[in-house]
């Protein structure tokens, strides 16, 4: 179950996409899709993270080009989709269906649902709603969207690994309003203030960067809170967690026996302090055919060197 320190795969090289473009997916919503690898090759679709982090080219690298026809695409409100950071009929279910859109677009029967992060819920929500659909699910850095979770990145538990960067989001909010600091986040995110919601953005999102990776990482960190990404990334997720991802307490454990029949490895990282590893045992636990990988030197993020050989090595092995 422990994942080895030697031989380590890493990223294929970067490539272009073949194909690209956009769907109207209603709503309002037009989503941003891309295709890269080889044409009629085995299909894959990639669920970034956030929710609202939207996709980039390292994303790309993750499968040998030769053998697979990837699918990529920007959520709702995020990257290259539009309208750029909006709520509006934004809702997990909302994303399951344009999975679902993207698939039937494509014609393929199945594919391998490839998701990290908030990626790792939504791949659970398609996979349950649709696994007649699903030839393999790739999963890193579970998160089941309960809230024990939420509290443990926004109440106490991380805040005790982290204490300065913490207090440093935490005194953000004003010291009558951090009662509740997913609500005090999500009023100012929300408000008409343009300076007061690019503040709480960035300070939102710096704090979530600091936890996901076990060493630091000040090129990560500087990128994740570009104003433009920080503002759909922090919108988006607290928009999504003050509704609990349109989740029922329990329902992606509860129906995880939905996902018995489809061949599954889950990549965690040992210390993991944004989404930590007893989400993905007690996944383990409910669907026992998965191969949980515990990666004993890393965090969270998919560029750690032991996440990349966990995540480069599945793919190569559902290649076929």
């Amino acid at each position: 179950m422990t994942a080895s320190y030697s031989g380590r795969r890493t990223l294929y090289p970067p490539i272009e996409p073949y194909q690209s473009g956009m769907l109207d997916v209603g709503g309002g919503h037009s989503i941003y899709w891309e295709r890269v690898g080889t044409p009629g090759a085995k299909p894959a679709v990639m669920l970034h993270g956030g929710p609202g982090a939207g996709c980039n080219e390292k994303h790309r690298s993750q499968w040998n080009p030769a053998l697979y026809d990837v699918l990529l695409f920007d959520q709702r409100g995020c990257g290259r989709s539009k309208p750029f950071a909006s709520l509006e009929n934004n809702t997990t279910w909302d994303l399951v269906a344009d999975i679902e859109a993207l698939r039937e677009m494509y014609g393929h029967d199945k594919w391998q649902v490839f998701g990290g992060s908030w990626g790792s819920t939504l791949s659970l929500c398609y996979a349950q709603k649709h696994p007649e659909r699903v030839s393999e699910l790739i999963l890193r850095g579970i998160f089941l969207c309960e809230q024990n979770e939420l509290d443990w990145l926004y109440e106490y538990g991380a805040s005790e690994v982290f204490p300065e960067e913490w207090e440093a989001f935490n005194d953000h909010i004003p010291a009558s309003e951090r009662g509740d600091l997913l609500a005090a986040y999500s009023r100012r995110l929300t408000g008409e203030d343009r300076q007061a919601r690019i503040a709480a953005a960035k300070a939102w999102s710096r704090w979530e960067g600091v936890t996901v990776t076990l060493l630091p990482d000040p090129k990560g960190l500087e990128e994740s809170t570009q104003d433009e990404h920080a503002d759909a990334i922090a919108r988006i997720e607290t928009h999504y967690f003050n509704h609990m991802c349109w989740l029922e307490p329990g329902q992606l454990l509860r129906d995880a026996h939905k996902l018995h029949d489809i061949p599954g490895v889950i990549v965690q990282g040992r210390h993991d302090c944004c989404t930590p590893p007893s989400a993905a045992w007690s996944l383990k636990k409910a669907w026992p055919q998965v191969d949980l990988q515990i990666v004993p030197d890393a965090s969270h993020s998919f560029s750690e060197p032991g996440i990349t050989d966990g995540l480069v090595r599945a793919t190569d092995m559902f290649a076929g």
